[in-house]
């Protein structure tokens, strides 16, 4: 049977003998746009938290306030943790080579988790340094300044948070994604921030400050550990994903429809690219040039519609005897 016959057998499927040089290079393209994305929103981070940073624990300092100290301490990590996020996106762009034979992807997702980890010790320390403000309240002084700061710190890191988680979202960057979430709550730690110096300078609760930053270190304990779980599994390649599976098991044998069965689908992911690896079953007696279109057009179906599938191995098997 010649290349001309095996074509007929599925000729709603596409060419496998096509060029599709321009599928990877768009997606080698989307990548490394991702990767200049994620760094030029990670260094704009750097500098607006440790500008923010300063004010806010000048501002503490100045008033006495527990929580605007709290939240300048979680401005400045935020900016190292910013600062992390750039690195490992620095790095992740590096090809492969002899010794990272897969790339440099995964250096994201440990990024991810030594900014987590970084997060839990800061919220120990804000943790701490509230108790202490808890138990022996002080009036603050200079309110109207503390909460002007607040509130601009606040308005500031939002927009950027959303900025980031934007850009975040459209890469698929895990570790931006942790620096979005962190500065989400950045930026809602600054409006805690002002609410809590409301109500101890009006109200007369002083005690509303120290409870500000103990929420303040909630929040952190919050994001940090979400982060540290989801960047400690891909890391270990633990991937449960049953949603893909079964969306990529319909995939194949809908278009495949009564010639191919899905037996076992594994995922892996690296970051912002995932591999799988998608066994199936097929007529044993099925000649050669007939299989190999099989697998070659599998692979083309699934990149097709999941962009994000960098790597797709397709492993054949003879069907299984009834």
């Amino acid at each position: 049977m010649d290349k001309k016959d095996t074509k007929d057998i599925h000729p709603h499927l596409p060419n496998p003998t096509s060029n599709n040089s321009s599928e990877k290079d768009s997606f080698a393209t989307h990548v490394s746009e991702g990767f200049r994305a994620g760094q030029r929103i990670a260094k704009i981070s750097v500098i607006t938290l440790i500008s923010i940073g300063i004010a806010e624990l000048l501002m503490g300092y100045i008033s006495g306030s527990v929580v605007a100290t709290a939240d300048g301490i979680d401005s400045m990590s935020d900016a190292m943790i910013s600062f992390i996020v750039l690195v490992g996106l620095r790095f992740a762009r590096r090809p492969a080579n002899r010794m990272f034979q897969f790339g440099y992807h995964k250096v994201e997702s440990f990024a991810a988790m030594v900014a987590a980890i970084g997060m839990i010790a800061i919220g120990i320390f804000i943790a701490y340094h509230s108790y202490e403000g808890l138990i022996h309240p002080r009036e603050l002084q200079h309110p109207i300044p503390t909460m002007i700061v607040l509130a601009v710190a606040g308005a500031i890191s939002l927009h950027r948070a959303f900025q980031m988680r934007n850009i975040a979202n459209r890469y698929n960057l895990l570790s931006l994604k942790t620096d979005a979430k962190n500065s989400i709550k950045d930026g809602s730690a600054s409006v805690l921030g002002f609410v809590s110096v409301l109500i101890a300078t009006q109200f007369g609760f002083l005690q509303a400050d120290a409870i500000g930053g103990m929420i303040i270190a909630g929040f952190i304990f919050s994001v940090s550990y979400v982060s540290l779980k989801q960047s400690s599994l891909i890391l270990v390649d633990a991937w449960y994903n049953p949603t893909t599976v079964g969306r990529m098991k319909t995939l194949v044998e809908q278009k495949f429809a009564g010639d191919v069965t899905v037996r076992s689908i594994k995922l892996r992911q690296t970051g912002m690219i995932s591999r799988a690896e998608i066994h199936v079953e097929m007529d044993g007696n099925k000649p050669l040039n007939d299989v190999e279109i099989v697998l070659l057009n599998t692979e083309k179906l699934v990149k097709s519609n999941m962009p994000s599938m960098d790597v797709i191995v397709v492993v054949p098997h003879a069907q299984r005897k009834k």
